[in-house]
Parts: structure tokens; C-alpha cells; sequence
């Protein structure tokens, strides 16, 4: 069943339905977030786990097992057990700048077929691995691999679905991520039971389904309309697939814009250097503020050292691999809640809320750690419930904005001509971040203690000022005339300059 629309474009409409054979093919691209996903949740699973301690990290294990004078806080602070952790960040970071130039000189397709190989190449070596050194080798296939998808997955969803949609199905890549992170936590609950302590090869292992299903798909799925335009001079072809995506003979309007944007990017000879220029400021603002932002809301404590956090309040390892579910369950629907919501309400206010209910929950967590969690023993069983539905408010706020925005909103904003670019420099900033965040994390929680809460509440504080007086909203606009929502900006318009033909913005 297609779902007819049209785009007002200064008079003129873009034509265009929602058609099963879209649907089809971006839901075979977020497979790219499920890859993501499960490793987020599978590595926060495993550092929990006994038995993976007991072979890789012993002296986290000891700690934890018989050291009765360390502080909560810092039985699990060990720089080589979060260097198993971001080391994949390191290496998509820098997977994320090749991938630019693969996914512009042959297409976003082949940036997710070598990000699949790559992470089925990882998996295999985290499930067979004998030492910490082929554990981490595997975490860099990883991350090479979540770096080329994280690039290419999201420029591909956002250049196949119609602007009208083009927030769901964008948000279809983090809810694809919630999906693979509640399935790595589930796997996790049940390995954690087998006996013989080898139940975290399993855990580390199925992440080669995902990444061979991606890995397969890729090599059926359609080239973007744009890509193809941006990278050939056969604009047939490229017609015919714009006329297949929107459902419709009458695509003339957009294919137009297409070739323009085209034109203007094969002229381009160096993006990096062309995305400093002053007309496209606010786009490398944006490329750098909202991966730093989406990563300083301190969603990376939570989603990689959940069981570990649970279990420094003094819940068992089952009990703590259980929550990690709970938070994964509402995770995904909060997300697909958003999906539903973020095309009719826009992206402004929707990061507004969420940010404002992440603020309040940081400070209830942190609040009540200080009240209740000393420097050894643990919280009363009440004290651990309120904690639990604190962590649960924060996780539905960012299932519901920055979690899915922050990949939606970088991967709409940039024209073709800088459209790879921005998107790698999106990348690596993300991982970058990302980075920082799982290799500090565990020494601050040692030495901030519960105080890290309020620390990263004060960057939710920070950020949601910042979205209100500094990001237009960009809901329904197509892709190749984004630029006009910055002329009709108040900030933005005194830096690219005001045009005849501006948006006429409403205030969100």
C-alpha cells in the first residue's frame, strides 16, 4: 500500500509515495544500527560477567571479588578493561574518514557491504579469542566496520525516503540500534546461566548474524537516486531509479534539484576543504556540536556499563544483566515512539523534552546515590527500585530525541556537494566522543562517585539551551533545498546571508 504526498518547493511540488520497495530497502540498511546496537549492549553484558573477567582482566575480577576496602565506586576502574570498550571507537573514527571517500567516488552501497564484512570479521574474532590481544584486534575489525555503516547507513535512509517521512525513516537506524542492543542484553541474561563459564564467546559471537545479514542484503540493495546522479552522467538511469523509490512517473521537479546538487558537488574537488567555507557554517557547527552533545548527555555510562552500574549499587550479576533488558525494552519503544512522532511534532521540540526529562532524571540518580551509596556496602532495595526507575526516565528521554535525532539531523542538513564530508566528520566526532566517554567513565565514577550524574547534567542543562536558540527546524524540508532554513534563521541568516525566497520559519 503507497502512501501519497507532496512537497511544497516555492510553488512547485516534489511527487512521491512511501512504497513497500523503500520500506524494504531502508529496513535492510538499518541492519547497520542492529550491528551497532548489539555491540553496545553485548560489550557492557560481558564486562560483567565472572567468568570474562576472571580470563581477560583478572586484577577487575579480584577487585570485585575479594578487595573489601576498594570503594564501590571503583571496583570495576581499569583502563584495559574500557580500552575493550573503546578501542572500536577509535577505529571507526578512523574508518569514518575512508568510508567518506568510498561512499562519493562508488556509493553508499558498498560503504555498508565492507562495514557488514568487516564487523563479521570481528565477531568471529571476539568469539574465538584466546588472549586480551585478539579480543581488542577483533573490537578494531569492530569498530572499522560500525565506522564505514555509521557513515553510509544514515545518508542512505535519508536520501531514499520521501521529506515527509524522512524523520521515521531515519529514525528507523536508532531504532534499529535499540533492537540490537535489547537482543545483545537478552543473549547476555541467558549466557550468563551456561555452566562452564564460556558463555560470553556466545554473547560475543551472534554478533556475526547481524553483520551477515547486512553483509548479504547489501549486495542486493539499491543504489540512492542521488548517488547515482552524484557519481555517473547517465541520468536515466538514475531517473528511473528516483521514479521507482517515490512510486511515481512525475519525479521532474526533484530530479532537477538532483542534477543541480550534482553539478554543484562534481565541481567540488576537495569537501573538507569546502565545508570551512562561511556558507556552510552552521552545518559544521552542527557536524561537530550535535555528536559531541548527543554523546556529553552521559548515555554511554548507561548503555556500556549498565550491569556494571547496577551492580556496583549491590545488585547480583543476574539481576543486573536483567536490568540491562528492562532499560533495553524501553529503549527500543521509546524510540519507535518517536519514529511515530518526530515528522508531526519536529525535531526542536521533541530534543527540548527529552532533554529537559534526561536533566531531571541525572540529577535523581545522582541524588539518590548520594544519599544512599557509601564507599562500601549497598543501597536498600527501595533505594535500588528508585534508582532503576530514574535510569528508566533518562533512557525514554533519549530513546525518544537525542538518541534518534542525533543521527537524523546531521544526515539531512548537508548538501550533496558536502554531503559526504559532513557526514564522516558527524562519524568521528560521534566516535570520538564516544571514545573519550567509555575510556574515562569508570575513573571518574571512581573518583566523582555519584557526583558524574550531576556533571553530565550539567551538559543536558547546556545543550538544550543551545537547540532552542541555535537549530532551525528542518522537519519536511527536502534535502537539496536545506539550506534555506539557515537564511531564515535569526542567528544562522547574519553568517550565510538572507536570499529572496526564504523559509518563513515557525517557531516550534
Amino acid at each position: 500500500m503507497a502512501v501519497g504526498i507532496a512537497v511544497e518547493r516555492g510553488g512547485r511540488e516534489y511527487n512521491g509515495r512511501m512504497t513497500s520497495f523503500v520500506v524494504l530497502s531502508c529496513m535492510m540498511a538499518a541492519m547497520g544500527g542492529v550491528i551497532f546496537g548489539y555491540d553496545i549492549g553485548i560489550s557492557g553484558g560481558v564486562t560483567s560477567m565472572e567468568p570474562f573477567l576472571k580470563k581477560f582482566f583478572p586484577e577487575v575480577y579480584t577487585k570485585m571479588k575479594e578487595d573489601t576496602k576498594i570503594s564501590n565506586y571503583c571496583k570495576f576502574d581499569s583502563q584495559l578493561l574500557t580500552t575493550f570498550t573503546s578501542s572500536l571507537y577509535i577505529a571507526g573514527l578512523i574508518a569514518s574518514f575512508f568510508a567518506s571517500s568510498v561512499t562519493k567516488a562508488y556509493g553508499r552501497k558498498p560503504s555498508i557491504l565492507i562495514g557488514g564484512a568487516s564487523f563479521l570479521a570481528g565477531a568471529a574474532l571476539g568469539g574465538a579469542a584466546l588472549n586480551v590481544y585478539m579480543l581488542i584486534f577483533g573490537r578494531v575489525l569492530l569498530g572499522a566496520g560500525v565506522g564505514f555503516a555509521n557513515q553510509s547507513v544514515p545518508l542512505y535512509l535519508s536520501e531514499m525516503a520521501p521529506a515527509r517521512y524522512r524523520g521515521a525513516i531515519n529514525n528507523g537506524f536508532q531504532f534499529s540500534v535499540g533492537v540490537g542492543a535489547l537482543i545483545a542484553n537478552l543473549i547476555n541474561y541467558g549466557t550468563e546461566k551456561i555452566e562452564g563459564g564460556w558463555g560470553w564467546r556466545i554473547s560475543l559471537g551472534m554478533a556475526a548474524l547481524p553483520a551477515s545479514i547486512l553483509t548479504v542484503g547489501a549486495i542486493f540493495l539499491p543504489e540512492t537516486p542521488n548517488s547515482l546522479i552524484e557519481r555517473s552522467n547517465d541520468h536515466q538511469k538514475a531517473k528511473s531509479m528516483l521514479q521507482k523509490v517515490r512510486g511515481t512517473e512525475d519525479v521532474q521537479v526533484e530530479f532537477e534539484d538532483l542534477i543541480k546538487a550534482s553539478d554543484i558537488s562534481k565541481a567540488t574537488n576537495n569537501q573538507f576543504r569546502k565545508i570551512c567555507q562561511r556558507k556552510y557554517r552552521p552545518q559544521l557547527v552542527m557536524a561537530f556540536a550535535i555528536p559531541f552533545f548527543q554523546q556529553v548527555t552521559g548515555i554511554n555510562v548507561i548503555a556500556f556499563y549498565a550491569p556494571v552500574l547496577f551492580r556496583t549499587i549491590g545488585l547480583g550479576e543476574s539481576a543486573s544483566l536483567m536490568s540491562a533488558v528492562v532499560t533495553g525494552i524501553l529503549g527500543t519503544t521509546s524510540t519507535f515512539i518517536s519514529m511515530l512522532i518526530v515528522d508531526k511534532l519536529g525535531r526542536r521540540k521533541l530534543l527540548t523534552v527529552g532533554g529537559a526529562l534526561m536533566l531531571v532524571s541525572q540529577a535523581m540518580v545522582g541524588g539518590l546515590l548520594a544519599a544512599e551509596l557509601g564507599d562500601h556496602g549497598g543501597v536498600s532495595k527501595g533505594y535500588a527500585v528508585a534508582i532503576l526507575i530514574a535510569i528508566c526516565a533518562y533512557i525514554i528521554g533519549f530513546g525518544v530525541s537525542w538518541g534518534p535525532l542525533g543521527w537524523l539531523i546531521p544526515s539531512e542538513m548537508f548538501p550533496l556537494e558536502i554531503r559526504s564530508a559532513g557526514q564522516s566528520i558527524n562519524v568521528a566526532v560521534n566516535f570520538l566522543f564516544t571514545f573519550i566517554v567509555a575510556q574515562t567513565s569508570l575513573v571518574m565514577l571512581c573518583h566523582f562517585k555519584y557526583g558524574i550524574f550531576f556533571f553530565y547534567g550539567g551538559w543536558l542543562a547546556l545543550m538544550t539551551v543551545f537547540i532552542y536558540l541555535f537549530l532551525p527546524e528542518t522537519k519536511g524540508i527536502p534535502m537539496e533545498q536545506m539550506e534555506k532554513v539557515w537564511r531564515g534563521h535569526w542567528f544562522w541568516k547574519r553568517i550565510v546571508g538572507e536570499e529572496y525566497g526564504v523559509y518563513k520559519l515557525e517557531e516550534e
